[in-house]
């Protein structure tokens, strides 16, 4: 099988409509602010992939979206990172949907069913925070709850149909306080955003400044997780972990992938450098399967949460050594005549920026070795 066709044939199989669609446009254009790749997967109607099928949805396993998001990430880096954070929202409303009364469902299934783009609001393993832990401040009120605060950077920031927001509120029972998620309309009255993202990398994210300014929010749209508000990791904020791990390699091996494609399509570089990339390349995307296979299996405990995180960081080695080998093998001219191939090298090393970073895990992985509960540092 050639380079990249099983992860095409799967994003062909689910969303037929998408890679078409993004070969027809530039990559640089795809890049830009403004980007229309975003349009485009809310057209293939890319916002239920992760959907059950019994909900509208595509239905894409773990391993079919790790394949999905390489194939994007290999046409735009910009939009695979930009939909990690729709599809990290949804794998958590879906999640809550197994633990809640139905109410869940019915909004997991009005995404799917109207292409519905979801921004994500949460922590995303913030430091001392896991990705549920408070990003705003909530106030209960008669009519619901009214949200303050700030989401930067906030992805799909001006393509969002509706925000996701942890918050944290008093338990129905009135003993004590709960985490819930807030599903925000992006129409909503107090709801801005402004600019915060001035790089040219990754700029088609539209990862910008989201403000929340005395918003309501009704009773009806938040969710309750059932989890003890200040407690170790649970369930759901575990399952969220691993699916951002996920999503985030997948991406960012798809950007790297990018400029290994174009390496093996050039005749005039050595088989041997030619054959020595592709495997560490493919090395990595398989350590990266084994954890999704393991999502898949139902295996979202906290020995996979650490497996994800210590495969993510392997990862980020592996990037560090493949990226710069493409671009030296790819030569000056390349790098000169074209921005595509510093663009390229310059996003596939953004998954090192994404938390939890490894310097602060080092600590509680110690902590873990030693068979003491893993904390999110």
């Amino acid at each position: 099988m050639r380079f990249l066709e099983r992860e095409r044939t799967t994003l062909a199989k689910l969303l037929p409509d998408l890679d078409p669609a993004l070969r027809e446009v530039p990559l640089m254009e795809l890049e830009r602010p403004g980007s229309p790749g975003i349009r485009l997967f809310r057209d293939s109607g890319g916002p239920g992939l992760l959907v059950p099928v019994s909900h509208q949805g595509r239905g894409a396993s773990a391993l079919d979206t790790l394949r999905v998001q390489r194939a994007i990430g290999s046409r735009s880096p910009s939009l695979a990172v930009a939909t990690t954070m729709h599809h990290f929202s949804m794998a958590t409303l879906v999640g809550l949907g197994a633990l809640g009364d139905g109410l869940e469902w019915m909004l997991v299934e009005g995404v799917a069913a109207s292409n519905r783009i979801v921004a994500s609001g949460f922590a995303e393993g913030r430091s001392g925070a896991g990705i549920l832990d408070p990003t705003m401040t909530a106030e209960v009120t008669a009519d619901g709850i009214r949200i303050n605060g700030v989401k930067r950077p906030c992805s799909l920031a001006h393509s969002m149909d509706v925000l996701t927001a942890s918050v944290t509120v008093p338990r129905e029972d009135g003993q004590g306080e709960e985490p819930a998620v807030a599903l925000v309309p992006a129409e909503s009255e107090g709801i801005s955003v402004s600019g915060f993202w001035s790089s040219t990398f990754l700029a088609g994210a539209e990862s910008e400044q989201v403000t929340l300014s005395d918003v309501l929010v009704p009773p009806e749209l938040l969710l309750r997780t059932a989890a003890v508000s200040g407690a170790h990791l649970d369930d759901l904020q575990t399952a969220g972990l691993i699916w951002f791990q996920v999503l985030m390699t997948g991406s960012y091996l798809g950007a790297a992938s990018a400029l290994v494609e174009r390496v093996l399509l050039n005749d005039r570089i050595p088989e041997h450098d030619r054959v020595r990339l592709f495997v560490e390349t493919e090395a990595a995307m398989s350590a990266a399967e084994g954890i999704a296979r393991r999502v898949d299996a139902g295996e979202l405990d906290e020995s996979a949460l650490a497996q994800a995180l210590y495969t993510r960081y392997a990862l980020q080695d592996a990037l560090a050594r493949i990226v710069p080998r493409a671009v030296e093998l790819l030569g000056g001219l390349n790098f000169m005549t074209s921005d595509e191939v510093g663009h390229l090298a310059a996003c596939a090393n953004g998954l090192s920026l994404h938390p939890p970073s490894r310097s602060r895990m080092t600590g509680p992985f110690s902590a873990y070795l030693a068979d003491r509960p893993l904390a999110i540092a």
